[in-house]
């Protein structure tokens, strides 16, 4: 058994081997985190400095304000095409997909009633001439017997009659035939407007009749072509307040022009113009309507299709481009971001925004000429931190792709003794 002394002895080496392989672990700890480690002063951890953050400076400019707006592509002007006789399709004139002119044949319907309906007024109309030519032929002899007294005032009265009921006949015989030829060209079915018509619903040999609900064709007007939009009326208020404090360089009067996106996400080429914008706020949703036109002869634009339209609302004079990834909210959700004070302490201040270009807010208020905005590093301090700032630089995709490295802070290190 071993003795008291023995015992205490070992007890003592297994102490003195744990403590020395406690320091040897610190030791490599210490070399790997290289010179940093090694200029560490001694005598515990040294005291925080400046937070380094990464600015750019704020110059104002001209900034281009646009909206973007959902639409619908709308043709120019539509033309259900509709028989208004009743009739056998006997030739369809048209090929289906192609363009046509106002005016140019469709369908033509069996015209053999109409004809003869035509000449049956036709007819009349010469049997009632002729009876009236009787008339006024036997009213002037009666008027020139009547004044030798040939005659009675009865008769002459009698023949004036005959005469005028006689001319009556004619006009209506005339409106008859008139019927009757519009009838005819009834069955001649023509374009009312220049466009592209689209697939025939009816056959050669298909019976169709005035009263219809279904169209035979569909001819669209699409060059130029309608684009319908929708915004909100808040947005409309908001911008025609900015137009008539002339923020924005133009006046309610001036057109705007619109830029489209097509659902492939390719622009499209041509620029259009806002042509209307509806009198009537939606009581359900408070949006309105606003219409514009677009060239369209490569009929690109087909009705019907979606789309994304970018209004030009005008320039915003003497206004700061603050990168949204630099903005809060506070809990007025009002936008806040940070600033470098005179004395090198981060500053909160509350920003006025007008819309957004790009990955920026456009920012009016809150912002002046050689301010130094914090964005990057702005989740490390609060307000009245002190803070180290160093030129950053932004791309386009609102991301900073330069700024100085942050500086390490050392690690304290202290004696272990064995």
């Amino acid at each position: 058994m071993l003795n008291a002394k023995t015992l205490a002895t070992k007890t003592f080496a297994t102490k003195t081997f744990a403590t020395k392989t406690l320091a040897a672990t610190l030791l490599l700890m210490m070399a790997s985190l290289g010179p940093a480690v090694a200029q560490a002063p001694p005598g515990g951890p040294p005291s925080s400095g400046p937070v380094e953050v990464g600015v750019v400076t704020m110059s104002p400019q001209s900034i281009p304000r646009s909206t973007e707006l959902p639409g619908r592509v709308v043709a120019l002007s539509t033309a259900e095409i509709r028989p208004q006789v009743d009739g056998i399709v006997r030739r369809i004139a048209f090929t289906e997909g192609g363009k046509v002119k106002a005016g140019d044949i469709l369908y033509e319907l069996d015209d053999a009633r109409f004809k003869a309906a035509y000449n049956a007024a036709a007819a009349s109309l010469k049997k009632a001439e002729a009876s009236a030519d009787g008339a006024r032929i036997t009213f002037d002899r009666q008027t020139k017997l009547a004044a030798t007294n040939a005659v009675s005032t009865q008769t002459l009265d009698d023949a004036r009659s005959t005469m005028l009921q006689a001319e009556a006949d004619v006009e209506s015989a005339k409106a008859a035939l008139e019927a009757a030829q519009i009838n005819l060209d009834y069955t001649r079915i023509a374009s009312p407007i220049d466009g592209m018509i689209g697939l025939s619903t009816v056959s050669v040999g298909s019976l169709v009749t005035a009263n219809q609900t279904t169209a035979l064709a569909t001819v669209r007007q699409v060059d130029p072509i309608h684009v319908d939009l929708v915004d909100s009326s808040a947005n409309l208020l908001r911008i025609r307040d900015e137009v008539d404090a002339g923020r924005l360089g133009r006046t309610n009067e001036d057109p705007p022009k619109v830029t489209l996106t097509l659902e492939n996400g390719k622009p499209y080429a041509s620029t259009g113009t806002m042509s209307l914008a509806d009198i009537v706020v939606s009581e359900t949703t408070g949006t309105f309507s606003l219409r514009a036109t677009f060239p369209n002869a490569a009929r690109v634009l087909m009705p019907g299709m979606f789309v994304r339209a970018t209004v030009d609302l005008g320039n915003v004079q003497n206004a700061f481009l603050v990168p949204q990834r630099a903005v809060t909210r506070n809990e007025a959700s009002e936008a806040v971001a940070f600033f470098v004070s005179a004395d090198g302490r981060a500053e909160q201040r509350v920003l006025t925004t007008s819309g957004s270009s790009g990955n920026s807010w456009i920012v009016t208020a809150g912002v002046k000429e050689g301010d130094r905005l914090i964005v990057d590093g702005f989740q490390k301090i609060s307000a009245g931190a002190a803070v180290n700032p160093v030129a950053a630089s932004m791309g386009d995709d609102g991301v900073v792709q330069q700024a100085a490295p942050s500086t390490a802070l050392p690690v304290a290190t202290r004696e272990v003794s064995e």
